[in-house]
Parts: C-alpha cells; sequence; structure tokens
C-alpha cells in the first residue's frame, strides 16, 4: 500500500495506475465524494460498498492502493515524458466534451493537437490505393494548416503521418498502450520524426500493453480531439467503426471514403455512409464540410512518359490485371503485357497483391 499522494496530479497518476480503476469509476467517486479524490482514495469498504458499479475487486484496488506513484513520476521523467490533466495549461480542453475523459495524458514531443485538428483512420489491412488516398489527404490538409490526429497503427494510420510530415506539418498520435512502447517496432522511425513536429500521447501508464479494452478507449480520444474524422477503408468490425461512433456521439463531422463493392476493406466505410456519414472523395470535399470550402486544389500532375501510360491507362479506376487480362484490354500479344507489369512494379507504379494481380500504387 502506497501513501495518498498530497497533490490532485499525482492522486490522477495513481487512480490511473490502479488495476480495474478506469475514468468511469473515477468520475463516481468524484460525485460521491465532492470531487475530493483525497476523501476517495481515504474511504473505507463499506464507503466504496454503495456506489453504484463498484465491484470486490475495485473496492480492493482503492483501499490496497497498489500503484507506485511516485516512482511512475521519476520513470516518466527519466524518459522525457511528461504527464498532463485537465489542470495543466496544455490539456486539450477538446476532452472535456467526453463523459469519461482521460484523468492524465502522457506525452512526448512538442506540440499537442491544434484547434484545427482532422483524424485520418482505417484499416491496418488496407490496400494500396487506401495508403495513397491517406497519404495525400494529410498531407494536403496539413499543407493547409491542419493537425493530422491518427493512432501510429500499421496501414491508415502510418500513412496518414507520413503525409502530414512530407509537408512539414504537425501530427498527432493516440496510443492504445503504454507511451514508452511502440507498436508495430517498424513505427520507430516514424515516431522519432514525429515529436519533432507534433506529438505522441497515451493515456495509460508507463508499461501497459495494449488488449481488447485499450484500444476503444484510445478511439474515444481520437474522435474527441478532432473536428473531424476521416475514414478510409475499414471492415464493418475494424476499429475505425468504433471510433466513428464516438465521433458521432460527439457530434462531429465524420467523413467516409467509398471504396470497391466487393472489399472487405471497404465494407464498414458502406455501412457508415449508409448510415448518414457524409461521402468524401477529395480534400475539398472535407474542406467544404469543415466550412472552408474552397476552388479545387492545385497539384501538380505528375509526367508519365507515353509507354508508360498506355499501359497505366488500363488501370484506371482501381481496375486489377494478370498478364491474361491486361493483353487482352490492350489487345497485345501476351510476352508484352508480362513485361510491361514486370517494368512498372520495378518503377514503382504498379504493385502486386496477394493474389499475384497487379493495381496502380
Amino acid at each position: 500500500m502506497f501513501l495518498i499522494p498530497p497533490d490532485t496530479l499525482s492522486q490522477k497518476i495513481l487512480l490511473n495506475g490502479l488495476q480495474g480503476i478506469g475514468p468511469v469509476t473515477v468520475r463516481r467517486l468524484r460525485e460521491a465524494f465532492n470531487h475530493d479524490l483525497a476523501a476517495a482514495l481515504r474511504a473505507n469498504p463499506g464507503q466504496l460498498r454503495v456506489l453504484k458499479g463498484m465491484s470486490e475487486a475495485m473496492i480492493q484496488s482503492l483501499t490496497q492502493r497498489a500503484f507506485d506513484w511516485a516512482k511512475e513520476k521519476e520513470s516518466t521523467e527519466q524518459k522525457g515524458f511528461k504527464i498532463i490533466s485537465n489542470e495543466t495549461a496544455e490539456w486539450p480542453s477538446a476532452l472535456e466534451h467526453l463523459w469519461d475523459p482521460p484523468l492524465v495524458l502522457y506525452t512526448e514531443g512538442t506540440a499537442l493537437p491544434t484547434a484545427r485538428s482532422v483524424a485520418i483512420i482505417g484499416s491496418r489491412h488496407c490496400t494500396p490505393y487506401g495508403t495513397q488516398l491517406a497519404h495525400h489527404f494529410a498531407r494536403d490538409l496539413a499543407k493547409l494548416g491542419w493537425c493530422i490526429i491518427s493512432g501510429l497503427a500499421r496501414g491508415i494510420d502510418c500513412a496518414a503521418h507520413e503525409g502530414a510530415l512530407a509537408a512539414d506539418g504537425q501530427t498527432v498520435a493516440v496510443l492504445g498502450h503504454g507511451i514508452d512502447q511502440t507498436y508495430p517496432p517498424e513505427a520507430i522511425t516514424l515516431r522519432r520524426r514525429m515529436i519533432e513536429h507534433g506529438s505522441i500521447l497515451s493515456e495509460f501508464p508507463l508499461g501497459r500493453p495494449a488488449d481488447r479494452q485499450s484500444f476503444p478507449q484510445r478511439n474515444r480520444i481520437v474522435a474527441a480531439l478532432a473536428q473531424a474524422i476521416i475514414v478510409i477503408e475499414t471492415d464493418k468490425d475494424g476499429g475505425s467503426m468504433i471510433t466513428a461512433r464516438f465521433a458521432s456521439d460527439l457530434g462531429k463531422t465524420l467523413c467516409v471514403v467509398p471504396g470497391r463493392v466487393d472489399s472487405t476493406q471497404s465494407r464498414g466505410c458502406h455501412a457508415l455512409i449508409r448510415d448518414g456519414a457524409t461521402l468524401v472523395t477529395s480534400v475539398d470535399d472535407i474542406l467544404a464540410e469543415l466550412g472552408e470550402a474552397r476552388g479545387q486544389l492545385l497539384i501538380p500532375l505528375e509526367q508519365i512518359p507515353p509507354d508508360e501510360a498506355k499501359w497505366l491507362h488500363h488501370f484506371r479506376g482501381g481496375s486489377i490485371h494478370d498478364a491474361e487480362s491486361l493483353a487482352e484490354a490492350a489487345q497485345c500479344p501476351l510476352a508484352d503485357a508480362a513485361s510491361a507489369l514486370t517494368l512498372l512494379e520495378i518503377q514503382g507504379r504498379l504493385v502486386r497483391r496477394f493474389d499475384g494481380r497487379h493495381e496502380r500504387s
């Protein structure tokens, strides 16, 4: 059992680290003890048992106080992180709209999310088309001064962070685990670049691994911080659907990119559109929803050599080809089509799918 800390921030760090105690329970404790967290931590089992939703395991966790909050603060500082709460100046005011805001946030980096923030989210198992779209949307919005928020996961998340950095823009990741961990491991280099142009955030104590509960908790923070949530490729049971529900509950703008009707990565997007989300196909569509409508972005078109363009013409609109179908579409010998596929893949114009066919990168 550790002593009850004297200051409010440390009390929140202690409660945040206790097993089975989350923001909803702490909200109930605040209401029951007149917002006095020290009084809640001093409460005896009898006082706690009369509270709604308080299990014996939670009562034991509160009375035993088996979390070394002083060591947590020391370790956080040693690792170069910072802990903030709603009593500190840096605290994002958007989090106050949550019914169950985080007790604290562990932060790393140079800048927290601004009022002009959008979240770009989607599947970890995205298509090359989805990756490219997330990158382009993030890059163009970052150029216009929007902070790009996502979750540093494989797929759409990392593509969005990369796109913001390509524009030297601000980008923020909200993690579903302790801030002292990086997952996926290959994102460590991206993370180092991000903290120079934004920040990494987590509400979880150091060392907390990700689990099935932590990601939905993370998703509510993503939804709260952003003015708009942009969904690019998700299945019906994807984590992005949870974020979308939080966004709807908070009255946020929900923008969804449609996809191929035969793609599992688009089933969630189409369900959201059917249920009333705004269909978007360009940055201008998103800006219009945010009240910043303007003319079409003037993005220089890539100059593609004619000998490549004649083949790429057959991949427009998401078309997918193998050598036989490309030869039929181009009305050319099979050997010429196979050679073109190999060359365009080497040049990065096409990518090979898991089924051996090719599509635009």
